[in-house]
C-alpha cells in the first residue's frame, strides 16, 4: 500500500518525538532522563522495538493482503499508487476548500467583461483562509485597542521592568537560603555552638599551622586580639578566606578549597576566638577595629548631648 512518508522516515520521527517528550516531562537535573534513569532507557528501547514490529507487521499484511488481489485489482492498486499528491482526490478536495477557484472549464461563468489589451479579468472568489485571517486581525485589533489602550493594562517594556524587579527579589531570597552562593555581602555570623564546632573542625584541619590551634598566631597573625590587618567582622574576614591575604605575603585563598558555607563556619569560630587568652600570643599586627554599626545605649547619652526645651 502506499504511504505518504517512508518507514525510514516514519519509525525515527516517532522515536525521537517520544524522547523528546519524556525528557521535556521527567525532571533529571543536568542529565538526559535516559542516563540517570535506567527504567526510561528501558522503556524507549522497548518502544522502539515494537515500532519496529508493527511496521514489519503491517508490511506482510500488506504483502498477503496484495497477492490475494485479483488481477484488475492489482491493476488498479497500482495506478492508485502511482498517482501524484497533486493528482489525489482528497488533495484536489482539500485545494477547493481552501480556495474555492473555479475549474478551468467554468471560467467562462466569472469572466468579467474587460479586456485590457487582450488580458481579461476574472471575478474569483477571495480564499476563505485570507477572508478569515483579515477577520481575526479585526477582532485581535480590537481586543488590544480595549485592553491597553482603554483599560491601561500592561505594556511589554512595563511587563519587561515588573519581571526584572521580581527576579532581583527573587535572587536576593535564593542568596539568603543558597550556602554555595554566599559572599561577603550576605554572609550572617554563627553563634550556635554546633554551627562553632564545625568551624573548630574545619580551622584545626586548615589552620593550626599558621594560628595554631588556639589562634595565638604563628606564621600568621594572632586571632585572639582586637587588632586586624584586613578588617574584622564576619564580612571581612569571610572575605579574607575566601580571596587571601596581602599579595606576596598574606594568607593564601581558601575559595578553590572550602565552599562558601565552610568558609562562613570557620570564620564564624575565628571570630568566637576574640577575648580568649593564648599561651604565649603573637604580638598585635594591623590596627584595632571597630564595628561601625553599634547599638546606641543609654549610657552613650550625656546630660550635655540633651538640649533645653524651651517652653
Amino acid at each position: 500500500m502506499k504511504k505518504l512518508i517512508p518507514v525510514y522516515v516514519r519509525v525515527p520521527v516517532i522515536f525521537f518525538s517520544v524522547m523528546m517528550a519524556l525528557e521535556y516531562f521527567i525532571d533529571s537535573g543536568d542529565r538526559p532522563a535516559f542516563i540517570k534513569f535506567p527504567m526510561v532507557s528501558v522503556f524507549l528501547f522497548v518502544f522502539l522495538f515494537l515500532l519496529i514490529a508493527i511496521e514489519i507487521t503491517v508490511s506482510a499484511i500488506d504483502n498477503i493482503t496484495y497477492h490475494l488481489l485479483t488481477e484488475e485489482q492489482k491493476k488498479m492498486l497500482e495506478e492508485t499508487v502511482h498517482v501524484s499528491i497533486k493528482d489525489s482526490v482528497w488533495f484536489q478536495k482539500l485545494m477547493k476548500l481552501l480556495t474555492k477557484s473555479e475549474p478551468l472549464e467554468s471560467e467562462t461563468s466569472i469572466l468579467l467583461h474587460h479586456d485590457y489589451d487582450g488580458i481579461k479579468e476574472l471575478d474569483n472568489t477571495l480564499p476563505p483562509w485570507w477572508v478569515y485571517l483579515f477577520y481575526g486581525t479585526i477582532i485581535f485589533a480590537g481586543i488590544y485597542m480595549v485592553r491597553f489602550d482603554i483599560m491601561g493594562a500592561d505594556n511589554q517594556e512595563m511587563e519587561l521592568k515588573k519581571e526584572m524587579a521580581q527576579a532581583k527579589i527573587d535572587v536576593a531570597e535564593y542568596m539568603k537560603t543558597a550556602p554555595d552562593l554566599m559572599d561577603e555581602k550576605s554572609v550572617t555570623l554563627l553563634t550556635d555552638p554546633a554551627e562553632l564546632a564545625i568551624g573548630k573542625s574545619i580551622f584545626t584541619t586548615n589552620c593550626v599551622a599558621c594560628h595554631r590551634a588556639d589562634g595565638g598566631g604563628q606564621i600568621g597573625p594572632n586571632l585572639t586580639d582586637d587588632h586586624w590587618i584586613l578588617g574584622g567582622g564576619i564580612k571581612n574576614v569571610f572575605h579574607t578566606i575566601t580571596n587571601g591575604g596581602r599579595d606576596g605575603k598574606g594568607m593564601i585563598s581558601w575559595k578553590a578549597t572550602l565552599k562558601p558555607k565552610d568558609i562562613q563556619h570557620v570564620a564564624s569560630y575565628v571570630l568566637s576566638l576574640q577575648g580568649t587568652h593564648p599561651k604565649d600570643p603573637k604580638a598585635p599586627d594591623g590596627e584595632v577595629w571597630v564595628d561601625d554599626i553599634k547599638p546606641v545605649t543609654v549610657a552613650a547619652v550625656t546630660a550635655a548631648d540633651i538640649a533645653p526645651i524651651k517652653k
